[in-house]
């Protein structure tokens, strides 16, 4: 696949080709242009060894988090965006939102009473998920959020869980790198299964 260096609109059907070959995109910054990624090593979370420490698995069973699906997907990303530096554009916003409508692109939110505590997107295809970014304003919500997606994936036969990078916070989830040609190989693998996200 060619994949352009910069891309100022992107077309939602380009974005899920790139994601099937390995590739995603981030802007230089909140309005900056846009670039395609396929890092090596790639960083992911198998599924079957997530780990959930104690005291997270005592929140979880709390229920202080009312725990929704889809409910408002460009504030989720909007609210990923929310911080000194970012790779969230308002074009990665339009596109990502675009792409909901068609039922690629997904949210898993955590609300306490009214307010959007915390939560997570990303891009579903077969048996692939495409983890983002992820926020949190309240204190453990979008931790919560990402056992609930893992629970959701097992539950529906999802087989990759990517998280792009890695770093201290997807750590302690079981988070590792692999190298790049592992990862098509697992993608590969992940894409020829027939799952949904949702129903």
């Amino acid at each position: 696949m060619s994949m352009p260096d910069t891309e100022e609109r992107i077309d939602p059907e380009f974005v899920l080709t790139a994601y099937r070959n390995g590739y995603f995109p981030m802007a230089a910054s909140r309005s900056g242009p846009i670039s395609w990624y396929s890092p090596d090593p790639r960083a992911i979370i198998p599924l079957g060894e997530f780990r959930v420490s104690r005291s997270l698995r005592r929140t979880v069973r709390q229920g202080m988090f009312d725990i929704r699906i889809d409910t408002d997907v460009p504030r989720v990303i909007r609210s990923c965006a929310e911080r000194d530096e970012t790779w969230i554009s308002e074009e990665i916003v339009r596109v990502y939102s675009l792409l909901h409508s068609m039922g690629y692109v997904h949210t898993v939110e955590a609300w306490h009473g009214v307010v959007l505590a915390g939560g997570l997107y990303g891009v579903s295809i077969g048996g692939a998920f495409f983890g983002e970014s992820m926020f949190s304003v309240k204190t453990d919500a979008s931790k919560v959020a990402l056992v609930h997606l893992v629970e959701r994936l097992k539950a529906r036969g999802f087989l990759l869980l990517d998280t792009q990078y890695i770093n201290e916070h997807l750590l302690q989830f079981g988070a590792r790198e692999i190298p790049r040609r592992r990862y098509l190989e697992l993608l590969s693998r992940a894409l020829g299964t027939q799952t949904r996200f949702v129903d």
